[in-house]
């Protein structure tokens, strides 16, 4: 699938239908929602609406795929000016770890033979026309700044704009900051530094060997690049293991997948089983399985495993055996951050993430999650799990509506 540049439904579409009398319209369903071009402000007053998604990548979409079945009035906001564009922003070789089989949403199979691994420019125009083929209510270049609650409603604020509903879904995911060590700071300026997320290509680096901190499957899969380029590369970090097959290969794509990430991903690793509860705090901790690249691979081309960086000395990195690594550059796919400060909500926290049972707050009802990693499944955080999840969060969003409406 090519890119080509498509006006996003939000603009085109008419979200007037799924907006509440009294929301303003004018501010919505213009020609120019956000950015340049966009007509001055009309009305100030907040626009009402039964639900609000934050976020339009797999998971939101997914949710209003399902709120709009159910015609409960919502909106989706992105702060993206175009939808996918979250995967057009990654490193420019990369394709998605699960075959396009596993890579479709509820209602739409994703356009390619059910065995390719599509590139992540494929997938971002994958969700512009899902949500165009939907006429889903997304307005892109709206970033949200607070949420906070009111006399029992919440209120979204984004720029000049506020919206108020009796539900949201924060539909981020764990993707929301780069993290990297305070000591990456001590590092000699001469060092090239990149977080994976702002990594394209081995041309941003300087000459010279590569450190790659972090052995997951974005870790595993540039060190494979950069090695295959002729780089000296050192990885490190622990060992999150590995599937024992080729993903890629005939046992693979007509059997192994099929039961791995087809059932044991999905179905067995779970919080519903107690091995799945055993699974899940490693995940969290160190991150899943790599898919399709090997540690013999890496091997192969060269790239040599140590252990976790742990400090800088004399503006070189430091291993935790001790040992210090002259190299040029420094890649961290040490993951992200999640940052829910801009929540005015009291909720609990584990220091990772809001506390929940499937992405239910029950300290803050209407307040939902989905996209989190592992928030059901090991499959939550891949595009599979975004349907059963996004699914799960609709009919417990319908509940509250239909007690609210018993009870008013």
């Amino acid at each position: 699938m090519t890119s080509h540049p498509s006006p996003s439904p939000a603009r085109n579409g008419n979200p007037l239908a799924y907006l509440e009398e009294g929301a303003a319209f004018d501010d919505i369903a213009g020609p120019a929602v956000s950015g340049e071009g966009a007509r001055p402000r009309t009305r100030t007053a907040p626009e009402q609406v039964d639900v609000v998604v934050i976020g339009a990548g797999q998971t939101g979409l997914s949710v209003g795929y399902h709120l709009k079945r159910r015609s409960i009035p919502f909106v989706i906001l992105d702060a993206n000016e175009r939808i996918g564009d979250t995967w057009r922003r990654r490193w420019d070789s990369l394709r998605l770890f699960t075959p396009a089989r596993y890579n479709g949403l509820d209602g739409m199979r994703f356009p390619d033979n059910v065995h390719a691994f599509p590139t992540k420019d494929a997938m971002a125009d994958f969700l512009e026309a899902y949500a165009a083929r939907f006429d889903l209510p997304v307005l892109t270049g709206v970033r949200v700044d607070r949420v906070s609650r009111q006399n029992g409603r919440y209120v979204v604020r984004a720029g000049d704009r506020r919206f108020e509903a009796p539900n949201v879904v924060v539909a981020m995911g764990t993707f929301q900051r780069p993290k990297v060590p305070v000591f990456s700071g001590d590092l000699d300026p001469s060092i090239v530094q990149l977080h994976s997320g702002d990594y394209r290509g081995p041309a941003q680096l300087g000459d010279g060997d590569v450190l790659i901190v972090g052995a997951g499957n974005s870790g595993s899969e540039v060190a494979r690049e950069l090695a295959a380029g002729g780089r000296k590369v050192w990885m490190s970090g622990r060992d999150t293991g590995h599937i024992p097959f080729r993903i890629e290969g005939l046992l693979g794509r007509h059997l192994m997948v099929r039961l791995v990430v087809g059932f044991l991903f999905y179905r067995v690793l779970t919080t519903s089983t107690p091995v799945g509860r055993k699974v899940r705090p490693k995940v969290l901790a160190v991150g899943g399985p790599l898919i399709r690249v090997k540690p013999k691979d890496l091997a192969a081309l060269g790239v040599e495993r140590v252990p976790r960086t742990t400090g800088v000395e004399d503006g070189k990195p430091r291993l935790e055996d001790g040992r210090v690594l002259d190299v040029k550059n420094v890649v961290w796919c040490t993951g992200f951050t999640p940052d829910f400060s801009w929540i005015d909500v009291p909720i609990a926290t584990d220091g990772h993430e809001p506390a929940h049972r499937r992405g239910v707050v029950a300290d803050a009802p209407g307040l939902y999650f989905v996209g989190l990693e592992f928030l059901y499944s090991l499959a939550s955080a891949m595009v599979q799990g975004a349907g059963r999840d996004a699914r799960y969060i609709v009919d417990r969003i319908a509940e509250r509506m239909a007690s609210t409406a018993t009870n008013a």
